[in-house]
């Protein structure tokens, strides 16, 4: 296979794998030092001064032959300057709804996608419907290719002997992915559940001042590690975010080969993901309505969205799955194959050589 590179326009700081080892870091940029190191390929950050091994400045390059392009086709004419003689790939983890910022950022470069052949890779099947949908919106889905590579976990992922902490709860995604309303759940079960506890961690990449609430620690941001650790001593990973749908939820993913059960809705990829309906609760037509109430809203928190997720019996959902697992129904979970990086890596050289 000739020469790979990735290229990088969206960091907010450079990465590269000993970040990963030492510091938090996001999925997205977790799952590109997973995959470019297995495959043995440079990865050039837009905001990189100094190269670190195989992270390199962004620099012409013309003996690449492949260069996958991260999140932002808008970064096509910098990736075709730097990397003349190499076939492209754009490999997108957000969201991409027909009509979005995101898919008009994407329908003002297709001509060049199509120009280039450039095909695009999806992170789950879920994901690639909705692109799919973005690209006949665009009136681009006879040009432009999709498929789907999920992210992949650390094969080093696996179940252990660690004691079950029945009283602890643990959320460890971006704030903006429903922190707030957890934290509104969390007071909720609280006066039903006094012993609960909620242990809060964050990728580094959005922070904030949070309040002191009875039975919340804060991590701040931690190595994958670390993190690691608290999600296997958890009953769960509680994640009632039904507004921003994950389009793969690496941490879903992790908890479970970790052999920690995830309590989440049927939004986005979950259920594609985790697969175990015992994890999952629904998004009702009234959630639907508090969905599109909330999203304007959500600035100008107040508690009432709070009472209007308890009207729609959201809490007692909670309470009555977590009270199961606490009485020894806890679902038992373990590594996905789909998602181990041999298979992942396997399934990214079958791509990048077709």
């Amino acid at each position: 296979m000739s020469a790979i590179a990735f290229y990088d326009p969206v960091c907010a700081r450079p990465y590269d794998t000993d970040t990963l080892r030492r510091e938090a870091l996001g999925g997205t940029e977790a799952t590109v030092v997973r995959i470019a190191d297995a495959l043995g390929a440079e990865v050039a950050q837009h905001n990189r001064t100094r190269a670190s091994g195989r992270y390199v400045l962004p620099e012409r390059d013309p003996g690449v032959g492949c260069v996958v392009v991260n999140r932002d086709s808008r970064a096509l004419p910098t990736v075709q300057r730097l990397y003349p003689n190499a076939r492209i790939f754009l490999w997108l983890h957000d969201r991409m709804r027909p009509g979005s910022r995101r898919a008009r950022w994407l329908a003002a470069t297709a001509d060049l996608l199509r120009d280039l052949d450039v095909r695009i890779i999806c992170v789950s099947d879920t994901h690639r419907a909705e692109v799919d949908a973005t690209l006949r919106w665009m009136r681009a889905d006879d040009r432009i290719r999709t498929r789907t590579i999920y992210n992949p976990i650390d094969d080093a992922l696996q179940p252990d002997d660690s004691p079950i902490d029945e009283r602890k709860l643990v959320f460890l995604s971006s704030p903006n992915k429903g922190l707030k309303f957890t934290l509104d759940a969390l007071r909720a079960l609280r006066r039903r559940m006094p012993d609960l506890q909620l242990v809060v961690g964050n990728p580094g990449y959005k922070q904030g001042a949070w309040a002191q609430i009875d039975g919340v620690r804060y991590l701040g941001p931690q190595p994958q590690a670390r993190v690691h650790a608290e999600v296997r001593t958890a009953l769960c990973t509680f994640f009632p975010n039904f507004v921003i749908p994950e389009t793969f939820g690496l941490v879903f993913a992790e908890s479970n080969a970790l052999g920690t059960p995830v309590l989440t809705h049927d939004c986005g990829a979950a259920r594609e993901i985790i697969g175990d309906s015992r994890q999952i609760l629904p998004v009702t037509p009234g959630v639907r309505i508090y969905e599109r109430l909330l999203g304007p809203l959500a600035p100008r928190w107040r508690a009432w969205p709070a009472r209007v997720a308890d009207s729609l019996g959201l809490f007692d959902a909670y309470i009555e799955r977590i009270g199961a697992w606490r009485a020894g129904d806890r679902p038992v979970t373990r590594p996905d194959p789909r998602f181990r990086l041999a298979s992942v890596v396997a399934r990214w050289r079958e791509e990048l050589a077709s």
